[in-house]
């Protein structure tokens, strides 16, 4: 029997916030991936390690957790006034699916820099000491994003003292923005899809909840944690553990599908792994992050922990931050009622690896809410670069 080499791939393996990817240039694909389609998302899977029974991704990139199983694919900007086209998979660990449905908050802070790099963004734009706003085209939801880079001796700089919790060292600050984050997807046509801010939602084998939904960063349900048995200060064994809980939150990330518009059938929730996320707030409250490092009440205004892939998050995605400084920026949501009500340009909350502040804009326009900025601040850095190999029968 004959077996092929295996390819070589130009590749660049970032982290972006707290979630690790391998980041690709349009161009350098073999050419049946450059478009979308069996072969791209069977080029990915293999790339990652995917599907793995073992739930490791031993033979691949991935880490085994929904963080550090995704893929980036980079291409010259479609749209005017824009730097890069910006694509993003979320790659199962044990199922033969990529998820092309939403976009990654936290790699998107590692766009910018991977644009500058790559020559993506004219020299001419680039000081030698300054910081270069990277006009990001977000494809998967058709969004604009500008990362703000910082910039040393004409080089993007990714060392510095900034700490970003959920990340063991510190980086250079990147600061992201989010122009316009809300998605008329699904029924409804606005952020807040069923038309109200709460919701009484209907979960088969759980039971009627309050419920808001909206579609600011990402689809997202969020929950009351006290409605669902918690406090808000759990950590990831508490859930992840725990089948039953693991059962009932995603019965309550398919009802909310159900009721944003987002599936026709529960069925399809199977198929659309990325979203909607599904959160439970809290108001605020001490707890011990999972460094070990003691988080007062006094110091946030809320507790969040959200579901990402079907497990708790080990901190927090970059677009449920959206979506949570959007809704507790908008009186009468749970989120807004947990950070402890009234009007607020910014948030900042607790999560299982400690805190984040992200800003939003919003108003109220003929009696519908809309944000037009989400602002939050991350980091970036290259772990390795040069090539990424598979089999040669991949594709």
């Amino acid at each position: 029997m004959a077996f092929l080499p295996q390819l070589r791939i130009p590749a660049t393996y970032m982290r972006g916030g707290t979630s690790k990817g391998v980041f690709f240039r349009l161009q350098d694909l073999p050419e049946a991936a450059q478009v979308p389609g069996p072969a791209r998302d069977a080029l990915l899977l293999r790339v990652i390690g995917s599907p793995d029974p073992y739930g490791k991704q031993t033979d691949g990139m991935g880490g085994a957790t929904s963080s550090t199983s995704k893929c980036v694919i980079i291409a010259p900007a479609s749209v005017p006034d824009h730097d890069v086209d910006y694509l993003y998979g979320q790659v199962s660990i044990d199922s033969a699916f990529v998820d092309w449905s939403g976009n990654c908050g936290n790699l998107s802070t590692a766009v910018g820099p991977f644009a500058i790099a790559n020559g993506f963004v004219p020299a001419a734009r680039i000081p030698r000491d300054g910081t270069v706003a990277v006009r990001v085209w977000q494809a998967n939801i058709g969004k604009t994003i500008i990362v703000h880079v910082p910039v040393r001796d004409g080089q993007v700089q990714e060392t510095g003292d900034f700490e970003l919790d959920g990340v063991t060292f510190p980086a250079a600050e990147i600061v992201l923005e989010f122009i316009d984050p809300s998605d008329d997807e699904g029924d409804g046509g606005s952020m807040f899809p069923t038309g109200h801010l709460v919701d009484d939602l209907q979960v088969p084998g759980v039971g009627t909840l309050k419920a808001t939904m909206i579609t600011a960063g990402i689809p997202t349900v969020f929950v009351d944690a006290a409605a669902i048995g918690y406090d808000g200060t759990e950590l990831q064994p508490a859930i992840n553990e725990d089948k039953a809980a693991l059962a009932r939150l995603e019965a309550i990330r398919v009802a909310g599908a159900l009721r944003m518009g987002l599936i026709r059938v529960p069925e399809e929730a199977a198929t659309r792994q990325h979203t909607p996320k599904v959160a439970f707030v809290a108001p605020a409250r001490d707890y011990v992050a999972s460094s070990g490092r003691h988080v007062a009440a006094a110091d946030i205004d809320l507790n969040v922990r959200a579901m990402s892939m079907g497990k708790l998050h080990h901190a927090m995605m970059g677009t449920a931050s959206v979506a949570i400084a959007t809704a507790a920026a908008v009186p009468g949501t749970l989120v807004n009622r947990a950070a402890g009500g009234g009007l607020r340009e910014a948030v900042r909350f607790g999560h299982p690896s400690g805190t984040l502040r992200v800003g939003a804009a919003v108003a109220s326009v003929d009696g519908q809410w809309v944000v037009t900025k989400a602002v939050m601040s991350r980091s970036a850095r290259v772990l390795m670069d040069g090539a990424v190999r598979v089999p040669g029968d991949t594709l």
